[in-house]
């Protein structure tokens, strides 16, 4: 049964075109190492600290593939610890705020109702539950007001400032975030776990000479299997002056303190995905996606869409659906029986709930992967129309 619906769901992955911004589609390589023997290995601890034995290809390739993460984001080893063992990008942000900030710190970060993520502080979140947060969002126009983040973190005196977003169209300006938390002696955190394919072709602004702890997701942009990686710098200034091994409390958050042994298969597999980021191609494949959303946001605009922002510098776009008399969750529905998937999501201000809120997400990530370019975008655009206006 099991072997039936997976041919099942490698049949619907072909037939339909997939606009959701977070899924893509991984090389067979990929697939390859993710269903290796690796996952008979288990390997808790650190590479060459491990609590088993029979480690040493393991403890090599997790080596290799930490080198991979300082060649692919362009960043030295003597600034910067990575950690590749987080199950996910929700697991790689917690551990991130108990290992900089502990249990109870104070978070500024990005609503989820104005384009966060559910682990920068919202109340269903166990973030939300373990730390003090307060939330910045974007202004009427769509865009962060960074006069107003300047101001809540004045009021605030947050320990941790989070910039990063899973539904924000526009490039985010790490420099001002920067600025923001030297004002109030708070530390800067940049999930970019949306954008870290465009950051690695410099597609997008890169993080790395202002944030003292960068997350990513490996499946989105990036192509890869469903992990995640965590890059931080190996010493700061903690509140009382002294300097903070920040890489070494976080990997101790990691494990011991939030899971247990690493999944050396999907490592592996975020190793091949870094390799396949070195190649010249996938920087090309990286302005595609920029390309493609760019053209996929005018179309639509043009036929009279309301898009957020008025469009998209990344790989994403919301649109609102309500001018259509639908809900997202009633155009999503719809596209998906025309064989277009998107994913229902809430605009800025949205006075409806997240289950049936009032626009959609797109993105080309995964039609980018399928070498559609902009005429595809169009055509796609005006599929679109055809649906949502019948």
């Amino acid at each position: 049964m099991i072997k039936r619906l997976i041919k099942k769901e490698i049949i619907r992955q072909k037939k339909v075109i997939n606009l959701i911004p977070s899924e893509n589609y991984v090389s067979k390589n990929v697939l390859a190492a993710l269903g290796s023997p690796l996952t008979n290995k288990y390997a808790e601890g650190r590479s060459h600290r491990r609590y088993y034995f029979g480690n040493e290809v393991v403890d090599r390739l997790e080596d290799e593939v930490k080198r991979l993460v300082y060649e692919v984001f362009k960043i030295s080893p003597k600034k910067y610890g990575v950690n590749v063992q987080s199950y996910s990008g929700s697991i790689a942000n917690l551990a991130s705020y108990v290992g900089s900030v502990g249990i109870g710190g104070r978070i500024l970060a990005m609503s989820l109702e104005h384009g966060g993520h559910l682990t920068h502080g919202h109340d269903v979140s166990m973030t939300g539950k373990l730390f003090k947060f307060k939330h910045y969002g974007v202004g009427r126009d769509g865009l962060i007001d960074y006069n107003e983040v300047a101001r809540s973190a004045c009021d605030f005196k947050p320990q941790l400032i989070v910039c990063g977003a899973t539904a924000y169209p526009r490039k985010l300006d790490f420099k001002k975030f920067r600025k923001i938390a030297n004002s109030v002696g708070a530390l800067l955190m940049a999930d970019i776990s949306h954008i870290a394919g465009l950051v690695v072709v410099r597609v997008h602004p890169s993080p790395f000479s202002y944030a003292d702890i960068i997350t990513t997701t490996t499946q989105k942009t990036l192509r890869g299997p469903r992990g995640a990686i965590i890059i931080s710098k190996l010493q700061v200034s903690g509140d009382r002056g002294q300097v903070i091994n920040l890489t070494d409390q976080i990997d101790k958050t990691v494990f011991p303190g939030l899971q247990g042994g690493p999944q050396m298969h999907t490592i592996a597999a975020i190793g091949v995905c870094l390799e396949e980021a070195l190649r010249p191609n996938f920087k090309k494949y990286a302005k595609q996606i920029v390309a493609n959303a760019k053209e996929l946001a005018t179309e639509l605009k043009r036929l009279g869409f309301k898009i957020i922002t008025g469009g998209t510098d990344n790989h994403l776009m919301l649109m609102d659906v309500t001018p259509l008399g639908l809900t997202g969750k009633q155009a999503g529905e719809r596209l998906e029986r025309a064989g277009i998937i998107v994913n229902k999501n809430m605009i800025p201000y949205d006075t409806r709930k997240p289950w049936d809120p009032s626009g959609i997400r797109l993105g080309t990530p995964a039609v980018t992967t399928q070498c559609m370019k902009e005429k595809e975008m169009v055509k796609i655009a005006r599929k679109i129309k055809k649906i949502l206006l019948k």
